[in-house]
């Protein structure tokens, strides 16, 4: 079943070209964290351009149950009246945060310095992801977790009541580890230190020194060590944020696989912790280019344009780049299909920890529609049949993965036979506008199960 109800099978077929303008939603990434952070600052924060996914809402929730105020405001504007570093209420019931692995991560973290209990849940796909990377930090603090066996939701977390400041290194490329360390160092006195082999995302380092916390990163021989110096005031502030570069990643891939298509993706967010896919599709022979290039509230951001690209040729992606794309390797691997020659995706052992086992349902899913795939247990590598010469045909397990389903309807775009998706209700998690966005390009997909 979906994420939220009832499954939803979908249906993509060969299409025209794709033309016109792709307005996708803003940043999940930043979303979730402007609300969090509005929440721990003192006076009210305005955001415009919130994602208004089923994640991103199921994280303003919590903020309320935290005892912040969450106002809709409407056409994305939101209002958050923060209580302070430390100044979250026990909540008065479980904190449901959906399909959202971001978001649970990052509450736990911003709650767990803070004398306060609270129990978490989510859906089937949540429930079953490990959290022991994020509570095994935590506990340093001094923060108890208990849960189901293997470190599983539904899960109480037991904030500390006398927390002290933690040194961390990291032992896998996690954004959601850094973040919930710094999160909770928030409220730890001193200083609280991570240290980061490999770069990840960046945006709650950016985002905390915006808020006026004392934040630095440097480079050393141990990697990113960024420092964190606890119990400030943080001061609210006004957001814009820049739209999503995990969303455009799908109307991009579309684009260049479905003959004749010029489609442009304006304000998209080009973070280098975040832009990975698109250096890898230049690679590749892309023809994608940067248009208007600008700063907006300390980020990165320009416009895209994305043309059809029947030259693209398969390449070995660099291993010190999967952070920066590790949730764009499933429409990477549809790509990667249209293209010459193999395409090898290493170091990516993170996809078999994420909404599913992502390696597993790629290499599934490209099979059966005809692909010649290979995978290891941090790799996979897919032959390229160039333009045109996909098969399709068959029907795909999503997996409760919005990521996944998305990336097939991509791929039934541009193959020889349609592809289907059994349930496309988890889309609605990260990309609500999907459907109309993609069809207004005129992209042929639908639901075949109404």
């Amino acid at each position: 079943m979906s994420a939220h109800g009832t499954p939803i099978p979908m249906m993509s077929r060969k299409s025209g070209p794709l033309v016109g303008e792709a307005n996708v939603p803003g940043d999940k990434s930043i979303s979730h964290r402007s609300l969090i952070l509005g929440a721990m600052a003192v006076g009210e924060t305005r955001i415009t351009g919130l994602l208004e996914g089923q994640d991103v809402l199921d994280t303003g929730k919590a903020m309320r149950a935290f005892g912040a105020e969450v106002e809709d405001l409407g056409g994305g504007n939101w209002r958050v009246q923060g209580v302070g570093v430390g100044g979250f209420a026990e909540p008065d019931n479980v904190i449901d945060c959906g399909n959202s692995g971001t978001g649970v991560r990052l509450i736990m973290g911003a709650m767990a310095t803070t004398p306060i209990s609270a129990t978490f849940t989510g859906d089937a796909s949540l429930n079953s992801r490990p959290m022991a990377r994020v509570t095994d930090p935590l506990a340093l603090f001094g923060a108890q977790a208990v849960g189901r066996a293997g470190g599983r939701l539904p899960m109480t977390i037991v904030g500390a009541a006398d927390p002290v400041p933690v040194r961390y290194t990291t032992p896998v490329p996690s954004a959601q580890v850094k973040s919930a360390v710094l999160l909770a160092g928030l409220n730890a006195p001193g200083q609280t230190v991570v240290i980061e082999k490999e770069a990840t995302r960046d945006h709650t380092e950016r985002m905390l020194a915006g808020f006026g916390a004392e934040i630095t990163t440097e480079v050393t021989d141990e990697g990113r060590v960024i420092t964190l110096t606890g119990q400030p005031e943080l001061k609210p502030q006004d957001i814009i944020v820049p739209r999503d570069p995990s969303s455009a990643a799908f109307p991009v891939c579309a684009a260049l696989i479905c003959e004749g298509s010029d489609v442009l993706v304006p304000n998209i967010g080009l973070n280098p912790t975040r832009a990975g896919l698109f250096t890898t599709l230049r690679d590749m022979g892309a023809n994608l280019t940067y248009e208007n290039e600008r700063e907006e509230g300390g980020e990165p951001v320009a416009d895209l344009r994305a043309r059809y690209s029947p030259d693209m040729r398969g390449i070995e992606v660099p291993t010190d780049r999967a952070a920066s794309m590790i949730d764009e390797y499933p429409v990477l691997s549809v790509v990667a299909t249209f293209a010459r020659g193999r395409t090898l995706m290493a170091g990516v052992k993170e996809l078999r920890v994420k909404e599913c086992d992502r390696i597993d349902a790629m290499v599934t899913g490209l099979q059966a529609n005809g692909v010649q795939v290979e995978e290891g247990d941090d790799w996979y590598a897919v032959e390229g049949q160039g333009p045109g010469a996909v098969q399709g045909g068959a029907e795909v397990q999503s997996h409760l993965d919005h990521r996944i389903a998305m990336a097939f309807l991509v791929m039934g775009l541009a193959t020889q036979t349609p592809v289907r998706v059994d349930d496309g209700g988890p889309i609605a998690t990260s990309f609500p506008i999907f459907e109309p966005l993609m069809a207004e390009l005129g992209a042929q997909i639908e639901r075949s199960g109404t």
